[in-house]
């Protein structure tokens, strides 16, 4: 852990970002302004939005954005950059400007999540730290919050930290499935940083330790008899692990007045086994002993054995969320936009392909949603260039994303510009929220989305329209490079 404390993560760039600004440094590019913009092109799971996460750790590292003397001494040694250059990094910081959606909004395909205004070798220098930062996170809260909702208000734990693609993943990947709206995880480490709480009792191995399963039950409820939490499928769930749970909350439990206990399941078939145990507890008179099971559990299991009547009142979701099994990339790109002329005048760019989800949206611009007056939910998104104002006492026509000829009439709406300054002159001009608001945050946002934009399979298309004015911005580069 110490060596990666003195890790420089100005470091953590693809090679190619520093043979670039020297080239814009050669040329006289380097301190042109550029804007980028950091956006995704399709959410993971077929779903019908993501969720955004990772600025938090943006922020640290474009604070402490450097090159050290070790840095330069080994760039020197690849005999790749000019001594000249290498002074320019030397003296490097981050003085430019960056929006971004806070934490814990749902985002969707095309928007910029992030928007980064300053010179060209600052703006190019960042994108591999950006990107994997929103990527993984975005990722992990986006599962997450399908979990959670799976769940249907029960308690969700985080579980993953021994199946995580290495330490950062599991770290950060419990920050993210918090924000995502998971209760808490089995990652100390995590706990101890960003105040996840963490929590866990026993594994089979204590079971195993001892010459019985009854012995092990006792042991562990007598050290914590306010933590009772018993593992029961290691040798038989119904014909001895529940027994064995029973006479040992009986014995131990009851002679102190605590009714709060629990008992885990780790596999089987969890809707049988739950139903029967919630019976056998119930009969016992441990009504309130809660129920929690965990096993490669994902939000179409969670969904299915609730349809199909599981006692459950706690998940532990492992692997298939920290890694976001089913589909583990995000996809976030960072891509030009746009670079200021001597003048102070913007130029748009745009980035055109065969491939037409990767031609990009063109020009500085600005994000806001509309919210119904009536209803409180989210009816669209819209991109403007940045000198428009949206007038949201007029009504509006929106374009369907996928069908042009499709429209929608936006009326009695609330627009709200969702970027927000994080740095400006490269000074930090954000207050990090606390961990727990941007949770509250995200489920409160989540809310206000319909539920037909909710659904797992076969969601709702949001919509995402451009205005007038950039949708002919982009139609005339796109005429101008023969599109």
């Amino acid at each position: 852990m110490e060596d990666r404390q003195k890790l420089n993560l100005t470091m953590l760039c693809d090679f190619y970002e520093l043979t670039m600004i020297q080239g814009y440094f050669e040329k006289g590019y380097a301190d042109r302004i550029t804007y980028f913009d950091l956006f995704f092109r399709r959410c993971p799971d077929g779903a019908g939005f993501a969720i955004a996460a990772g600025l938090e750790q943006i922020v640290q590292y474009i604070q402490d954005l450097h090159f050290s003397r070790e840095d330069i001494a080994y760039l020197r040694g690849r005999g790749m950059f000019s001594e000249k250059f290498l002074q320019y990094l030397a003296d490097f910081r981050f003085t430019g400007d960056i929006w971004a959606v806070p934490e814990g909004t749902p985002i969707f395909p095309q928007e910029p999540i992030i928007t980064v205004r300053a010179p060209a070798a600052q703006a190019q220098l960042i994108e591999t730290f950006l990107l994997l930062s929103v990527n993984h996170q975005s990722l992990i809260a986006t599962k997450a919050n399908r979990v959670v909702r799976a769940a249907e208000g029960r308690t969700v734990l985080e579980f993953g930290s021994r199946r995580a693609q290495g330490a950062d993943a599991a770290i950060l990947g419990a920050r993210a499935a918090y924000i995502g709206g998971c209760h808490g995880t089995a990652c100390t480490i995590s706990d101890q940083l960003f105040g996840v709480r963490a929590g866990g009792t026993m594994a089979h191995a204590w079971v195993q330790m001892f010459d019985s399963e009854y012995e092990a039950f006792k042991a562990y409820v007598q050290m914590y008899p306010n933590n009772a939490t018993l593992l029961v499928d290691t040798y038989d769930t119904l014909r001895s692990g529940v027994p064995n749970a029973i006479r040992v909350f009986n014995e131990v439990l009851k002679p102190m007045g605590i009714t709060q206990c629990g008992i885990r399941l780790d596999s089987g078939d969890m809707t049988y086994l739950t139903k029967q145990a919630r019976k056998m507890l119930d009969e016992a008179g441990w009504t309130e002993c809660k129920i929690s099971v965990s096993n490669s559990l994902d939000e179409y299991i969670i969904r299915d054995v609730l349809r199909q009547g599981a006692k459950i009142d706690l998940f532990g979701v492992g692997e298939r969320l920290i890694t976001a099994r089913s589909e583990p990339i995000f996809g976030g790109v960072y891509k030009l936009a746009a670079v200021e002329n001597e003048d102070g005048t913007i130029a748009p760019r745009i980035k055109i392909s065969e491939n037409v989800g990767k031609i990009t949206n063109p020009h500085y611009k600005k994000l806001y949603r509309f919210y119904g007056k009536d209803s409180g939910k989210a009816l669209a998104d819209y991109l403007t260039v940045h000198d428009e104002r949206v007038d949201d006492t007029q009504d509006l026509v929106i374009f369907d994303p996928d069908a042009t000829w499709k429209r929608k009439n936006i009326t009695n709406f609330t627009a709200k510009e969702l970027q927000v300054p994080v740095f400006q002159g490269g000074k930090l001009v954000y207050d990090l929220p606390k961990l727990e608001d941007i949770r509250t945050y995200c489920a409160r946002q989540v809310d206000t989305l319909w539920d037909e934009i909710k659904r797992f399979d076969n969601p709702q298309t949001y919509y995402v329209d451009l205005s007038q004015k950039l949708w002919d911005i982009k139609y005339g580069l796109l005429k101008r490079n023969g599109k």
